[in-house]
């Protein structure tokens, strides 16, 4: 199934321009001369991007972004703009739209653009994986897809889930969609983070304590079973969970009843149990540091999340999503340094990663330099160049000016004088190019 695009344009020449383009990929496209025209596609239509123009006559570009995300907040929007419209672009970053392209539009710009909002153009027949069941969530990898598809399909069920997978792959992801989709949903999602507690602790913490129980119990306390009674109790790092605490846990899967710290009876919890562990949790149980009869009864339904070097696809999007609350766009070096970073700490390490670069960037562009050095380490040992003689003597290092002037010499002279394709090169848009050439003299 081809994937549906709503064009709003009021040029019709920009119009067909753009279907075609969009067509001749394999992208589904429907089209709108106005903003309140494109508002009745949206709701009517249901498309999976909006590629719209920011001047548009009676309701512009900006107001059909609020209105259009109003409506549906996963929509995603991409944006047209003139040269000297860019600040518009930007305030349209700001309320959410995902990226931006100056006119005039390249053919190969646009696709590209649009492929990385919403991937290919088609849809595999055995990807049951809806748009609005994502509630905005990147998904272009088949790995990081197939695991949301196990989600949503274990969403239904009563049945236990074990998601496992690395730190910051998006354990919590899973199990808040499996929730969000469950009969449940209108019920609290209790998280417990089973590390982040101290194991004197986690017993109080899970199934309540009554008054003077212990020293410091100055009042009863409920438990996390039993205010998710009618939800979803997600026990994070279930693998760091005492063992000496493991039987009170499986009885308490096992028949819905829990006995708080210093009660003399059991009370009953109706929740329904997400467990997840970065842990090989099977090869712990064989080794006895975890109960093989709770890991059965956790492990009805496995779900696996994907580390971010399995979901390349996703790398540059979440990128981007990560700086939509500023003004920053990722020049083409830092895309390529990302993409060739390992991430070890995954999703978690990227969000990190793309704050630091905007707190460190101080123009509209992010550069390799603005990236953590373990990111551009990466970058560097994925292409390493010939390795100078041990006794070769330093080059002399350059001035900063210097060094730019050699880099927009050499980026032009591989154009041809194209200062479009030469400010590609760079990282940089062609009116930043043009402001280089006339401050360096190069004009």
């Amino acid at each position: 199934m081809s994937k549906l695009v709503l064009i709003v344009d009021d040029e019709a020449g920009y119009r067909q321009l753009y279907a075609q383009a969009l067509s001749r990929a394999g992208y589904e496209t429907i089209a709108a001369a106005d903003g309140l025209q494109a508002l009745q596609m949206i709701e009517a239509k249901r498309p999976e991007l909006v590629l719209c123009d920011v001047r548009l006559p009676g309701l512009d570009g900006l107001e059909l972004l609020r209105r259009g995300r109003r409506e549906r907040p996963d929509l995603p929007f991409l944006l047209i703009t003139a040269h000297a419209e860019v600040g518009q672009a930007v305030r349209a970053l700001k309320l959410g739209a995902v990226d931006y392209l100056a006119k005039p539009v390249d053919s190969d710009q646009l696709l590209a653009a649009v492929a990385e909002v919403v991937g290919p153009a088609e849809q595999t027949a055995d990807d049951d994986l809806p748009p609005q069941a994502l509630h905005g969530l990147v998904a272009q990898a088949p790995a990081w897809r197939a695991a949301l598809a196990q989600a949503l399909k274990a969403a239904a069920s009563t049945a236990s889930v074990l998601i496992t997978g690395e730190s910051g792959a998006g354990k919590e992801v899973l199990a808040r969609l499996i929730h969000r989709h469950s009969p449940r949903a209108a019920k609290p999602l209790v998280a417990v983070n089973c590390a982040a507690i101290p194991a004197g602790l986690l017993a109080s913490e899970l199934f309540g304590h009554e008054r003077g129980s212990f020293t410091g119990a100055s009042a009863r306390r409920l438990g996390r079973f039993r205010e998710a009674d009618g939800g979803t109790l997600f026990l994070d790092e279930i693998g760091d969970m005492p063992l000496e605490l493991q039987p009170a846990l499986l009885r308490a899967i096992e028949t819905g009843r829990v006995t708080p710290v210093g009660g003399d009876r059991e009370l009953a919890s109706d929740f329904r149990l997400i467990a997840a562990t970065n842990h090989d949790i099977q090869a712990e149980a064989a080794a006895g540091r975890f109960r093989q009869d709770l890991y059965y009864r956790l492990n009805v339904v496995a779900i696996e999340a994907p580390p971010l070097r399995q979901r390349p696809e996703d790398i540059l999007p979440l990128a981007r999503r990560f700086l939509a609350g500023g003004d920053k766009r990722l020049s083409r070096a830092a895309a390529q340094a990302l993409q060739a970073h390992h991430w070890p700490g995954n999703v978690r390490e990227l969000a990190n990663a793309m704050e630091r670069a905007g707190l460190l960037s101080q123009t509209d562009v992010i550069l390799p330099e603005h990236l953590p050095p373990a990111v551009r380490q990466g970058a560097a040992s994925a292409s390493p160049g010939p390795a100078p003689p041990a006794t070769a003597t330093p080059p002399a290092v350059k001035t900063l000016e210097q060094s730019e002037v050699e880099a927009i010499r050499l980026a032009l002279a591989q154009t041809g004088g194209n200062r479009t394709k030469a400010a590609d090169i760079l990282g940089i848009t062609r009116r930043g190019l043009i402001y280089k050439l006339k401050r360096l003299g190069l004009d």
